[in-house]
């Protein structure tokens, strides 16, 4: 009978009798960060606003940003009766839109309603990347235009979270027709001589950079967020050149004058209080508050 090799120590975890899991089953949840392969557990990044050690800033829901930006208990959620459907009959559109509202917990792609961020109200409205990437559809169009509309009749100053992967293809020219539509109502918030701030997170990109997002009267964005119309690739074999590095990312753009500030996520808040504060003793000084 052959011995050889019995007493052996197993060389991995498949021979340890199936056992494929760590002793400690109560170890935390961590995410790696793509930038510098830190696993950091997720009640860490939390604390740290979803950033890691390195400054890579992790996407965030829409709910986590209005935790971080609004001041506690004072936003008030508004038009989350505003729901997309399927207008066009676009073949498991339906069925998308459950799978987008279970991962996320959202009924639509963006949250809006009023705040207040250090004591100054506003029209908050931040979108969610978790539902559909962002994309703009007519519910979303809708939301955003009601909030401005909102926002122009109450005087209220605007900040916008923006993140999307464009237009929603499964609306079709509906879609695309909420570029002309929110812009409009932007336009009438500014005519009124109100304040509009947009914050670009990663991505920013299609209809949503076409229309709303950098209609700003300042414009913000986070460190590394990817920031443009049309994607690299597309860009690159339609003019058959090769793109510079870093090409569309808020550094390249703020270089470009693109944006006006690229602002870490620990410094939003304060920054974002300060430019509301700003405009509401401009509103005060030219006696419409």
């Amino acid at each position: 009978m052959q011995l050889n090799g019995l007493f052996k120590k197993p060389h991995n975890e498949l021979e340890k009798g199936g056992r494929t899991v760590p002793e400690d089953n109560h170890q935390e949840v961590t995410r790696t960060c793509p930038k510098c392969g830190w696993s950091l557990p997720i009640s860490e990044l939390w604390e740290n606003r979803n950033v890691c050690k390195c400054g890579y800033h992790f996407r965030m829901n829409a709910r986590q940003r209005i935790a971080f930006i609004a001041d506690e208990d004072t936003f008030q959620e508004m038009f989350r009766e505003v729901e997309g459907r399927d207008v066009i009959d676009f073949p498991g559109y339906d069925k998308k839109r459950k799978s987008a509202a279970l991962s996320s917990g959202e009924n639509e792609a963006v949250v809006c309603g009023t705040a207040q961020v250090d004591g100054v109200p506003c029209m908050l409205f931040v979108m969610d990347a978790y539902y559909m990437m962002g994309s703009m559809g007519t519910a979303v169009g809708e939301r955003i235009t009601l909030a401005f509309e909102y926002a122009t009749e109450h005087r209220l100053p605007v900040v916008g979270f923006s993140v999307s992967g464009g237009a929603r293809m499964q609306e079709g020219i509906l879609s695309l027709m909420q570029m002309a539509k929110t812009s409009g109502a932007v336009k009438r918030h500014s005519d009124a001589g109100l304040f509009f701030l947009s914050v670009l997170t990663d991505p920013t990109t299609g209809g949503v950079t076409a229309s709303f997002a950098m209609e700003g009267d300042i414009i913000l964005a986070e460190p590394g967020a990817l920031i443009g119309f049309a994607g690299q690739r597309v860009i690159e074999q339609t003019i058959r050149k090769k793109l510079p590095e870093g090409f569309q990312r808020a550094e390249f753009q703020l270089e470009h004058g693109f944006v006006d500030l690229i602002v870490a996520r620990e410094q939003q808040k304060e920054t974002i209080s300060r430019l509301l504060a700003w405009h509401s003793e401009g509103e005060k000084h030219n006696g419409r508050l």
